[in-house]
């Protein structure tokens, strides 16, 4: 299956090309606020490289958040609308998900040390923490299988939700949310993963085994997963209110 995948839940603006679960062309801006100027010419470039290709595009897979409210409203409007064009089902995808996979390649930190202790050779347990910026000291991540915004002021903010985290685990926490976090955890076996960031090429990979599959039928009423309601701030901007 040839899937057209798009990430545009942080600053980090990405779009791919992916076949049979292996990323063959990605686009990808890390410099920020750049995903409505981005996004478009991407997608131009990549629908480009697969006809040169003689690919034919069978769905189009979409990180659906937590994230930034304006880079989920500017990656689902696009991929609504690539769908419709091309007549293909959208595959969404969240979010932490993708930034788990991206943990899992892109850092030898995790590579080597989170699957050696995934696989047990100590029998210590290991847990991956993605987290995104969700302003503040506020976080969106998985506990206990769960996606929570949770706002962080210790390694007891997690614990209390996550069981069972012991001094014995090893905890890896990644992501735009994770640096700032850095500055309260002080915990030996808490390891900050560095320049962790969501990418188009995960949402594929992961895309590709994904059973559920919105169709034209029902993509008019998809929306991505916000997690919290957007509140807009009044403007400080002089004349504008």
């Amino acid at each position: 299956m040839t899937i057209l995948c798009i990430e545009t839940s942080t600053s980090v603006c990405s779009a791919a090309v992916c076949k049979d679960g292996m990323p063959i062309k990605q686009c990808i801006c890390r410099e920020g606020s750049n995903h409505a100027r981005l996004l478009p010419r991407y997608i131009e470039e990549l629908l480009s490289f697969t006809r040169e290709q003689a690919l034919v595009i069978d769905a189009v897979a979409l990180s659906e958040g937590p994230g930034s409210y304006t880079g989920l409203r500017i990656g689902t409007s696009t991929a609504k609308g690539l769908c419709y064009g091309l007549n293909v089902p959208l595959i969404p995808i969240p979010t932490l998900e993708v930034l788990c996979e991206a943990a899992k390649e892109q850092s030898p930190i995790t590579k080597n040390e989170v699957n050696r202790a995934l696989a047990a050779e100590n029998h210590q347990p290991s847990i991956l923490l993605p987290m995104i910026d969700a302003r503040r000291m506020e976080v969106y991540t998985v506990i206990n299988g769960e996606t929570k915004a949770i706002v962080v002021e210790n390694e007891e903010s997690i614990t209390n939700h996550q069981s069972p985290i012991t001094n014995d685990t090893a905890v890896y926490y990644f992501g735009d949310g994770a640096a700032k976090c850095a500055n309260v955890f002080s915990l030996p076996n808490w390891h900050f993963i560095p320049d962790i960031v969501p990418e188009a090429q995960y949402v594929g990979i992961l895309a590709e085994n994904q059973k559920s599959q919105i169709t034209n039928q029902k993509l008019a009423y998809y929306e991505p997963f916000y997690l919290k309601e957007f509140i807009a701030a009044q403007s400080h901007v002089k004349g504008l209110k």
